[in-house]
């Protein structure tokens, strides 16, 4: 039992365990030996105005999170807290790469590139017009090296192939539900004791990872009936890189054609108020999930939130892969909000990782 609540083991069958779409997993790999082995860099939305009130800071991070790199540079700039932003979370046991915003004030560009710690350094200064939003981005690019790879080339290019041609279904990665699952316990203790956790940022942490549940059960479920990367008459699809969706009347030629560009995606529900406005077999999935965690679902439409979709696929791009001896070197990148643990899971297990402490967005 935990401290904090008694999650269902189907809780973490689908947050933490979901099933894989490209078979079974090759042999386990060693992930993240050091901070190195897991480099990401956070793709700009935008091209920054060069003029302004605020810095863009490109800062690269080693095994440091990203709000205490916030708040050294709030510290650094002489301002509160809440006025740096920054687009995502990255991994605190990895090099990130990522964008920060702090109001420009009486600091130059060249006291900001000056800036060097053993955690982290500023790379780049450029003006900017506004203070940087959460999810500014295009998406992130990883390069990740596994080490103590036993199979073949011909079993790795199997994976490759698969994920450069279907993708990989884009589950919420176990980042997402904190250590050993401990977000997963706030939402349980939520359930158990009626009272929310305490603390805004702790009710979000647990609102998110309830969210992130439902997403991953529906997932889930469409991978075990194989139609996680197809669309059917009822599926609401997903504009690739984009927040909007369309509701499919017809599967013609023209749709199949874009669903095979990874132009659109069939999409599932981030739970809120209401039914979703999926129809047909896409809608008895999303509700049959509804009625297996009655509960949780319960929470997030009494909280308020409304009913919003996220594409079930994401979309491998640039992939490669080059070995020497027994490393492997994986480049590939993703779109915003996805995760590259998603995509490790459909080539291999992992051994010796580093608990997982913050998000890949």
């Amino acid at each position: 039992m935990s401290a904090h609540g008694r999650r269902a083991d189907a809780w973490d069958k689908v947050a933490l365990h979901p099933p894989r779409a490209h078979g079974a997993p090759l042999p386990p790999a060693e992930l993240k030996s050091t901070p190195e082995d897991f480099h990401v860099e956070e793709q700009l939305s935008f091209v920054p105005s060069d003029a302004g009130p605020h810095w863009l800071l490109r800062v690269e991070k080693r095994t440091a999170n990203t709000r205490w790199v916030a708040a050294e540079l709030a510290r650094l700039a002489g301002v509160p807290g809440f006025d740096v932003g920054y687009a995502g979370l990255k991994d605190r046991h990895a090099v990130a790469v990522q964008w920060f915003s702090v109001p420009g004030l009486a600091t130059t560009a060249e006291f900001w590139t000056a800036v060097r710690t053993p955690e982290f350094k500023v790379l780049e200064a450029r003006a900017n017009t506004r203070k940087l939003r959460r999810g500014a981005l295009s998406g992130n690019h990883f390069r990740i090296r596994l080490r103590n790879v036993t199979w073949s080339r011909e079993q790795l290019d199997s994976k490759l192939d698969a994920l450069r041609v279907h993708g990989a279904p884009n589950y919420f990665g176990s980042q997402r539900f904190g250590r050993e699952g401990y977000n997963l316990d706030r939402v349980a203790a939520w359930l158990q004791s009626g009272a929310a956790p305490r603390g805004r940022a702790e009710r979000g942490f647990a609102l998110s990872a309830a969210r992130s549940l439902i997403f991953n059960a529906l997932l889930a479920r469409r991978v075990e009936a194989g139609d996680w990367s197809q669309l059917a008459p009822g599926d609401l699809a997903s504009l690739d890189g984009s927040g909007s969706h369309f509701a499919v009347a017809v599967v013609d030629d023209q749709l199949r054609e874009r669903l095979n560009s990874f132009d659109v995606h069939p999409s599932g529900p981030l739970w809120g108020r209401g039914v979703p406005a999926s129809l047909g077999q896409a809608l008895q999935h999303e509700l049959a999930v509804s009625h297996e965690f009655p509960a949780v679902t319960e929470l997030l439409a009494a909280q308020g939130l409304s009913q919003e979709r996220r594409a079930l696929r994401s979309v491998v791009r640039n992939l490669s892969a080059e070995q020497e001896c027994s490393t492997l070197t994986l480049s590939f990148s993703l779109g915003r909000g996805q995760f590259a643990t998603a995509v490790l899971r459909e080539i291999c297990d992992f051994e010796g990782v580093p608990e997982l402490d913050s998000d890949e967005e």
